[in-house]
């Protein structure tokens, strides 16, 4: 199971920073509201994992699909906010300070604010996902009558 939420953990994370990085080309990376998209891609790696799980294991229980689409998304959500991290304090500083005056608050330490949003946002995602998903995905418990 380990080696499922980490492949695609590492999955999510690749697709976010290639969208990341095709908005920075388009300079459209300052537009918060499609970050908006970041969930699509969230949901999409989560369900693979999920399915795949589901897929390879015959005694499929509900707790462990969970931890494996909820697993996916923290792991995904904390490598991309390291990635994060490095652009915004390495690759381009001025990029959080943009970002923070678009949200009209006076922040001292922008980067820092922008980072744990990218994580919170990251794995509230993941958390709501992985419920639907497991919703649609769990064995049911009804049984037939005859």
């Amino acid at each position: 199971m380990t080696k499922q939420y980490i492949k695609y953990g590492v999955l999510i994370t690749i697709l976010l920073i290639a969208y990341f990085l095709i908005l920075r080309l388009l300079n459209l990376h300052t537009l918060t509201v499609l970050s908006g998209f970041n969930a699509v891609i969230f949901g999409f790696g989560i369900y693979l994992a999920i399915t795949n799980f589901k897929k390879t294991n015959k005694n499929f229980k509900y707790e462990k699909g969970f931890q494996v689409g909820l697993l996916s998304g923290f792991f995904a959500a904390v490598l991309f906010g390291i990635s994060m991290a490095v652009y915004m304090y390495h690759i381009e500083p001025s990029f959080s300070k943009t970002i923070i005056e678009g949200w009209d608050i006076n922040i001292s330490n922008g980067p820092f604010v922008l980072i744990v949003s990218v994580l919170v946002m990251g794995l509230a995602t993941s958390f709501v996902l992985t419920l639907a998903f497991m919703q649609l995905l769990k064995d049911s418990w009804n049984t037939n009558q005859k």
